[in-house]
C-alpha cells in the first residue's frame, strides 16, 4: 500500500511530502471530495474541509493488492488517528479504538475513521484507488448540555490545547506513513498487533485479525466481519453527517 503524491500545491500545513493538501467543494465534506477527486486525479490527495465543530479529513491511498485483502487499509489509517489524538491530547488519557472504526477517549466517542473504494471494484481485483476518512468532534458547544450527550466527548471538553487541529493532522499524515512502513518492512501482523492494543482486550480472549479485515476472537474464533462494518459506519450520524453525539 503506498501513498499517491498529489498534485495540487502545498497550503497551510506542513505535510512529509507524500501529502498535499486540496481544496473541497463548498459544503461538501472531506471524505465525499477524496473520493470524488480520486477517479480522475492522476495523483492523491490529503483533503481538509473546515466546519463546524468538527475536524473532517481524508487522504487517498494507492492499494496494490485485491479489495478483499486491501481493506485493512482501515486499520493503517485507524492506528495513526489513534496515535496522532494520543499525541496531540493531555498526557496518559486512554486513546482505544471500537472495532473497527470508532475512535474512544477516556471512553467515549471522539469521532471515527471510513473507507471507501471503487463502486464498481471487486473483491478479487486491485482497487484503483482508497481514500481513508477521519472526523474528530472539535466542540459539542452547537449540541446544548454535554451532559445531555455523555457517550460522546470533544476536543474542547477534554481540554485540547491551541493549535491541536494543526497538531492532530500533521501528526496524522507522519504516523500514517509509519503505520504503512511497519506493515511494509515487518508484515501486517506487526501493525495488526499495534492496532489490536488500542482496542479493548476481552479478558483471556486471543485475537487475530485475518487477510480480508476480518477480526478472530477467542478459542473458537468469533468472527467479526470487517466488509459490513465499513459499509455501517457505525461512529456517524446518517441524518448530520457527523460524528454521534
Amino acid at each position: 500500500m503506498t501513498l499517491l503524491a498529489p498534485s495540487r500545491p502545498a497550503s497551510r500545513l506542513t505535510l512529509p511530502p507524500a501529502f498535499s493538501q486540496a481544496e473541497a467543494a463548498p459544503g461538501e465534506d472531506a471524505f465525499a471530495a477524496a473520493c470524488r477527486m480520486a477517479s480522475a486525479a492522476e495523483a492523491g490527495a490529503f483533503v481538509v474541509t473546515d466546519r463546524d465543530g468538527v475536524i473532517d479529513f481524508a487522504v487517498v491511498l494507492a492499494p496494490d493488492e485485491p479489495l478483499a485483502s486491501a481493506r485493512r487499509a482501515l486499520f493503517a489509517g485507524m492506528l495513526a488517528l489513534a496515535e496522532a489524538v494520543g499525541a496531540a491530547g493531555p498526557a496518559e488519557m486512554p486513546v482505544a479504538i471500537a472495532w473497527p472504526d470508532t475512535l474512544l477517549y477516556d471512553g467515549a466517542r471522539l469521532g471515527g475513521g471510513r473507507l471507501g473504494w471503487p463502486q464498481d471494484c471487486s473483491e478479487q481485483a486491485a482497487p484503483d484507488w482508497l481514500v481513508f476518512g477521519a472526523m474528530l468532534i472539535a466542540s459539542k458547544a452547537h449540541a446544548g448540555d454535554p451532559g445531555l450527550t455523555p457517550g460522546s466527548t470533544s476536543l474542547e471538553e477534554e481540554s485540547f490545547g491551541p493549535g491541536a487541529r494543526e497538531l492532530i493532522l500533521e501528526s496524522f499524515a507522519r504516523n500514517l506513513m509509519k503505520a504503512f512502513e511497519i506493515w511494509s518492512e515487518d508484515g501486517f501482523d506487526a501493525l495488526a498487533a499495534r492496532v489490536l492494543g488500542h482496542m479493548p482486550e476481552p479478558a483471556g480472549r486471543p485475537r487475530r485479525i485475518e487477510l480480508n479485515g476480518d477480526c478472530l476472537v477467542g478459542p473458537d474464533g468469533e468472527r467479526l466481519a470487517l466488509a459490513p462494518a465499513l459499509k455501517a459506519v457505525a461512529w456517524r450520524d446518517p441524518e448530520t453527517g457527523g460524528v454521534r453525539l
